[in-house]
């Protein structure tokens, strides 16, 4: 059947597990990853897409650390857009449209390839837990299996509720059972649990649909990738979504059905995502607005299902069918199930280490929605950066955590560390306070090296980043150290609207002009010289932009994480004794012995904890 003792077992195979499994299994660990049907492997239970906001940034550092989810994304993506071009490259994001069957058979012959992982199909029902430590899991057939070290990435599963109007049914999917007996199990064993809520539109038959009058949102001009691998390339074709509106006639259509919704007469009492609500959330919340964008995307290259977003709604089908049918381009919808809700358990994430470990029971890992997140990306960091810790630990090596300035990850842990969350959580920009240096374009940079050093990210990796780096170095040098006349400068500079020189002077200080591009030095006969001879390519011209034009900024950044840094290279002792400290503020005592953060940093980022009390730890501590 399988081994009976691993290094690490896997719980769950969504996007949080697949990335754990990937992990452990690539550094070395023998890996078992079990989830209730291998058929399902990654699935995209909601959306067809990978990255957007903040969320490309982080698939893009999953990509540096060596995980699936970038190439997986390029293999099986329809559509590539980088949205907030206009905006400075700090909010740069990358997205892509998936073909959602496609997506999840790439992970799992991914997996399949993917030396020391061993897969079985069954539901886990219980853990083995010998003297604080985790020891294996059971089965629903009662097949225990032991392990050093634990990931549980169960997503919905956990006692998963699905309401559709009055209706509601176990389940973790639509199709699918839920998972029972963990939650009881780790209550037991002292861990405090609760339940969240997330939702999902219904998918329609494109066929039904009239596109002619609604808006097309085809892919960029010139598509690129998520992966900084050479595996992947950029899309050569694409399919457009559409864009329609929701309308006065459809919100009074879907009040009909609000005293049978499962969200207005109590049946719900989870809180769900405050950044993606339901259609009628957003018609309740923001009864000013007349309309609402739906955003229709398609499924696949060849698949006729399309994915209504911004119709998440747990109302009744007759309802939903009836006020879909009220919207431009949906008179002859036809329905291929209809949208529902979701309630499930999670684990306050301020019970866990910085790697993710449980502060309970040793060696065992939370990762993904599990722990209060949202959203796959965010769920497959967690994954990868759990798998990367057990099996750091299974083999008695220092943990591997990412600081809020090192990565958008480092910001995720850290925020559901020392923060918690009573809502579904998602990544924004706005969360994080370094931005500058965390973006899109340099994740290769900030954490490949990181990854190789631990044994995850490949020799080949590295060097492909060394080159780069190396190149957009030398590249930024030739601007600071070659000079160019007015006679050659002034027809451009003209041509934009920018002041004219009147002596010569480096290409850098034109350059860092802010209405000046890359686009405009190539212009210039000695850049374009250099660009040919040192065969430089699209990457390498965009990160020489972006280190010349915002310099200024990216100093100052890196200026205000090295000052932060200091305080989090004072370690608070392990059992540290915060009743002796008479002066903090009783909140501050209660929230410092709950989370129990592990350097004075962290315990500054806790709700309840002032710079006054912070001062007083740093007395005590001699500093």
């Amino acid at each position: 059947m399988f081994d009976n003792t691993y290094d690490v077992i896997v719980v769950g195979a969504g996007h949080a597990g697949s990335e754990a499994a990937a992990a452990a299994a690539n550094m070395g660990s023998k890996t078992l990853l079990i989830t209730m049907n291998l058929q399902n492997i990654a699935q995209m239970s909601c959306n067809p897409a990978m990255g957007g906001i903040a969320k490309g940034q982080i698939v893009r550092e999953i990509d540096a650390l060596g995980g699936y989810s970038g190439i997986v994304a390029d293999k099986t993506a329809i559509q590539f857009k980088m949205l907030n071009k206009s905006k400075g490259p700090a909010m740069w994001s990358p997205r892509v449209q998936s073909d959602r069957m496609r997506f999840a058979e790439e992970w799992r012959l991914m997996l399949e390839q993917t030396p020391n992982l061993d897969f079985y199909q069954e539901m886990v029902s219980g853990l083995l837990v010998e003297n604080g430590k985790i020891a294996g899991v059971k089965t629903s057939l009662g097949i225990e299996v032991r392990a050093k070290a634990v990931v549980l990435t169960n997503g919905t599963f956990l006692n998963g509720l699905i309401h559709i109007g009055e209706k509601q049914f176990g389940g973790g999917r639509a199709g699918e059972r839920a998972a029972t007996g963990i939650t009881e199990e780790l209550v037991n064993l002292g861990f405090d649990a609760g339940r969240m809520k997330t939702g999902t539109p219904p998918r329609v038959d494109g066929r039904s649909l009239d596109y002619s009058v609604m808006q097309e949102q085809p892919g960029d001009d010139v598509p690129e990738k998520f992966s900084y691998s050479d595996l992947t390339k950029p899309l050569e074709k694409q399919r457009s979504c559409y864009m329609t509106y929701t309308s006065p006639e459809v919100h009074d259509l879907l009040r009909e059905g609000f005293d049978r919704s499962p969200m207005f007469n109590g049946r719900i009492k989870s809180i769900g995502p405050r950044y993606c609500p339901s259609i009628e959330d957003k018609i309740n919340r923001f009864a000013d607005k007349d309309r609402h964008q739906l955003f229709v995307e398609p499924e696949g290259w060849n698949t006729v299902e399309v994915y209504v977003n911004g119709f998440s709604t747990s109302l009744p089908e007759d309802v939903q069918f009836k006020a879909l049918r009220s919207v431009v381009g949906f008179e002859n919808v036809k329905f291929f199930r209809p949208g529902y809700a979701i309630e499930y358990d999670y684990f306050p994430p301020t019970q866990l280490r910085h790697t993710l470990e449980t502060k309970l029971v040793e060696n065992l890992f939370f990762a993904g929605q599990i722990n209060g997140t949202t959203g796959y990306e965010e769920a497959a960091s967690q994954g990868l950066m759990a798998g990367v810790n057990a099996h750091l630990k299974v083999y008695g090596k220092d943990p591997f955590v990412l600081k809020r300035n090192e990565a958008y990850i480092g910001v995720l842990i850290d925020d559901l560390i020392t923060k918690g969350t009573e809502e579904p959580y998602r990544m924004f920009t706005s969360r994080a306070e370094y931005r500058t240096l965390l973006r899109q374009d340099n994740a290769d940079f900030r954490l490949t090296p990181k990854s190789h050093d631990i044994g995850l990210a490949s020799e080949d990796r590295l060097r492909s980043m060394e080159k780069k780096k190396n190149n957009a170095d030398a590249f930024i040098h030739f601007f600071r150290e070659t000079s160019v006349d007015p006679s050659e400068m002034n027809s451009v500079l003209e041509e934009k609207g920018s002041s004219l020189m009147k002596q010569s002077d480096k290409l850098y200080k034109v350059f860092s002009r802010p209405n000046i591009t890359m686009d405009d030095m190539m212009k210039i006969g000695e850049v374009r010289q250099y660009v040919e001879a040192h065969q430089l390519d699209k990457e390498v011209l965009e990160q020489t932009e972006i280190q010349v034009k915002y310099s200024g900024y990216i100093e100052k950044e890196k200026n205000n994480a090295d000052k932060l840094n200091k305080l989090e290279d004072i370690a608070i002792p392990p059992g540290f004794d915060y009743d002796k400290l008479k002066s903090l503020s009783f909140e501050a005592r209660e929230k410092l012995k709950n989370i129990r953060p592990a350097t004075l940093s962290q315990a500054s980022r806790i709700s309840g904890v002032s710079p006054s009390d912070i001062s007083v730890m740093l007395v005590y501590m001699g500093r």
